[in-house]
């Protein structure tokens, strides 16, 4: 992807401080003048009671694109996206017929993908963009015939804009492939990271954390089967993450934890954020992550931020997140979706093996030197854009 290139300027006139990251220079990211771009994404980006990795995502690019030319207008559209009401509707119509002509428009898919019928139009006299967090019809657990008419209203969506933004290799290549897409069309940003101080842990082995939205894609079941087969060992779960979105899977979640009596041992703690989270995960060994579908995996990347291991489902973006140290070492093991299984004997493995503790341990130090910071993150979608058709896109 080509690097936007930015001339100085003094920081007092802009009235902002610029990104920074040790890869970047001042002369790279410090512009000359800001250019325009509307984001317009969903109204619970902020709600810290609903944290997700798109809302992260989201919040986080608004702050760092100043630094790479591009002056953020945050439109956040209440609704039930992706299949919104009568005054959502309205609202999304509202903004966006309000918007001149030629202005450049970054749209969140959740709220882009499942209205064709008003974005679609509007893609012939904008400059649009679109950022898939997740493909709509690959959430866990929707009806399939919801699924497939979700599906093919982002398939209308996606081919109706110059852009589409993704946030790891591999979801780049799943929306080619999945909606025919022209490659040269979609493009990657994928996530960056803070680095944190190393977490101090528990002891070093028994303190597990799962950082995600409690619901069906996430998979918190398997890891309550998993865990429950491994009760022998001296392990404790804290479970963090949103309650709301799915208060069925909730419950029957609570259920199975009493099932398996591990009520004192398995915690759900709820949505964190801020210095309540950077605790939780201070205190943690292994982080584990068993969902069935991801783009990419924030929290595993924030885990490896402190330099711990992870054990993880193979599905999606996740290997990407966990990567390689320089080395060439592994800092996470990769399991199937479907086996619980499979994760209680990698379980027993990181609790009776010291050699395998200590060389997941080190591989994370090492993956937490190399991890790319959110300025690249925000670099790379200022390149994208900076290069959208500077004419209509129908006409061009």
């Amino acid at each position: 992807m080509t690097d936007v290139t930015l001339e100085k300027a003094p920081q007092a006139a802009l009235g902002y401080v610029p990104v920074q990251h040790s890869a970047l220079r001042n002369a790279d990211i410090v512009p000359m003048a800001l250019r325009t771009v509307h984001f317009v994404m969903p109204g619970g980006v902020d709600d810290p009671t609903a944290p997700s990795g798109g809302n992260a995502y989201d919040r986080r690019v608004s702050l760092d694109l100043p630094g790479f030319g591009w002056q953020v207008h945050k439109h956040a559209v209440a609704g039930e996206w992706p299949r919104p009401g009568a005054s959502a509707r309205a609202e999304l119509a509202g903004v966006l017929r309000g918007l001149p002509d030629d202005t450049v428009v970054l749209m969140d898919g959740l709220v882009a993908c499942g209205v064709p019928e008003i974005v679609v139009p509007e893609a012939e006299r904008l400059r649009l963009a679109v950022l898939v967090h997740l493909p709509l019809g690959d959430e866990t657990g929707l009806d399939p015939v919801l699924a497939a008419e979700l599906d093919a209203k982002e398939r209308a969506v996606l081919r109706a804009v110059p852009a589409v933004v993704a946030t790891s290799d591999w979801a780049v290549r799943r929306l080619v492939s999945h909606h025919g897409l022209a490659p040269d069309r979609v493009h990657v940003a994928a996530p960056g990271a803070d680095i944190a101080p190393l977490a101090s842990g528990t002891d070093g082995l028994s303190r597990l954390l799962c950082v995600a939205a409690v619901t069906p894609r996430k998979g918190q079941h398997r890891l309550v089967e998993a865990l429950a087969t491994v009760r022998d060992l001296p392990w404790s779960c804290v479970c963090v993450g949103g309650l709301a979105q799915d208060p069925a899977y909730v419950a029957d979640l609570r259920a199975l934890i009493a099932k398996y009596g591990l009520e004192h041992r398995l915690h759900l703690a709820g949505p964190q954020a801020g210095a309540e989270l950077d605790a939780s995960y201070a205190a943690a060994d292994l982080m584990v992550l068993t969902s069935y579908a991801e783009t990419y995996g924030m929290a595993v990347t924030e885990a490896l931020a402190r330099g711990i291991p992870v054990l993880a489902t193979d599905v999606g973006g996740l290997p990407e997140a966990v990567g390689r140290a320089p080395d060439g070492g592994v800092p996470g093991i990769l399991v199937p979706p479907e086996d619980p299984a499979a994760l209680a004997a990698e379980l027993r493995g990181w609790f009776g093996e010291a050699d395998v503790r200590r060389r997941l341990k080190a591989a994370a130090r090492g993956r937490r030197a190399a991890l790319d910071g959110w300025a690249t993150t925000a670099r790379s979608l200022a390149g994208v854009l900076g290069r959208l058709p500077s004419e209509p896109w129908r006409a061009a």
